[in-house]
């Protein structure tokens, strides 16, 4: 019986040192995050968040690029600081702005990490006046939108990593040599030459994967990727009857830059598809690799079918799968970076 009360005090003692701090000072059982994906609380005062300009709200309410209709990039709350209480601080994605013009000379933002609840991202905008905040959030806009959807892609590929689609991933192993997770809802798939395509029984998420040889650079400029993916929709992907097959659409619609998948260039586009000569469409975004290893091109991409429907979160969806691309030379994935501005600091929880 002695040594049976022994042995509960020692697990009581080492359940409460476990909860109560680890070497960085946060509870190793940290409880789960609140809010939806791409959900923003922002903490601001009156005279930040109702100001005439309302810089911030405009930065947070922009359409997400390249859909055929508008839909916006978050879901926003806002409450005062007075009102950031216990509960709040538990939200996964976190504004905190931070206007004081004796502590700062100059506006930067600084994000932290699981600080209150895991997966958690918390951004800080520091800045000694409203005036100088107003004027660099409109500025740098696209670095807070990049920083949450980044955040929330990495959510993504994190659970693509558990749980994804184990059959496109063999199919891509056998005809291209790489791996990539894809959605379990992609449950059918067609070969070709050098090509795959996925979808899901609703076909409203779509996957295509093509490869080509590596010529030159004229590759990662938008007018080579619309002739080249053009020609391999052409072939591979008919519609229901003859002279129907899939397009890009109009290519001035069509957007394309520079971006970088676990270090390495890649190529990404987005735009509208369609179906030659019939009524179907809609976005679709893809990325252009580099395989040196097979002096050769990989292209993954993501369309959704959708019509009359919401298309933003099937998009990201994708989108997200779409960093998971591991080419031959490729043994992991790696995290989505943050932009290189914001730099990371250690938050410490404030006491309830």
């Amino acid at each position: 019986m002695k040594r049976l009360a022994l042995y509960l005090i020692g697990m009581v003692t080492l359940a409460v040192s476990m909860a109560s701090c680890k070497g960085d000072g946060k509870s190793l059982i940290t409880p789960a995050s609140s809010g939806r994906p791409y959900e923003i609380l922002v903490v601001a005062d009156d005279n930040c968040w109702k100001a005439p300009d309302s810089a911030l709200y405009h930065v947070l309410d922009s359409d997400v690029p390249g859909l055929p209709q508008s839909e916006r990039s978050f879901r926003i709350s806002r409450v005062p600081h007075a009102y950031y209480d216990r509960s709040m601080r538990l939200f996964r994605n976190i504004i905190l702005t931070d206007i004081n013009p004796e502590l700062y000379t100059q506006t930067k933002f600084k994000y932290a990490r699981d600080v209150y609840s895991s997966p958690q991202m918390i951004l800080i905008i520091q800045s000694p006046s409203q005036r100088e905040f107003a004027d660099y959030v409109s500025r740098h806009g696209n670095v807070i939108v990049d920083f949450f959807t980044r955040a929330e892609m990495n959510r993504e590929i994190k659970e693509l990593k558990q749980k994804h689609n184990r059959v496109i991933s063999a199919k891509a192993g056998s005809i291209f040599d790489c791996d990539i997770w894809m959605p379990l809802e992609l449950e059918s798939y067609k070969e070709g030459k050098d090509f795959l395509w996925a979808s899901s029984n609703l076909n409203d998420l779509n996957f295509v994967m093509y490869s080509y040889p590596f010529r030159d650079h004229d590759t990662f400029t938008k007018t080579y990727f619309i002739h080249k993916r053009d020609s391999v929709m052409k072939i591979n992907l008919p519609g229901a009857r003859e002279g129907m097959y899939m397009e890009t659409a109009d290519s001035m619609f069509v957007e394309t830059r520079s971006i970088s998948v676990g270090g390495d260039y890649a190529f990404e586009a987005r735009g509208l598809w369609e179906m030659k000569n019939d009524a179907m469409g809609g976005p679709f975004v893809s990325h252009v690799r580099v395989d040196r290893a097979h002096a050769r091109v990989v292209v993954v991409e993501g369309f959704v079918y959708n019509p009359g429907g919401l298309k933003r979160d099937k998009m990201r969806k994708l989108n997200a799968a779409l960093y998971t691309l591991q080419l031959p030379s490729v043994k992991d994935v790696s995290e989505i970076p943050v932009d290189s501005t914001v730099a990371e600091e250690k938050m410490e929880r404030k006491a309830e």
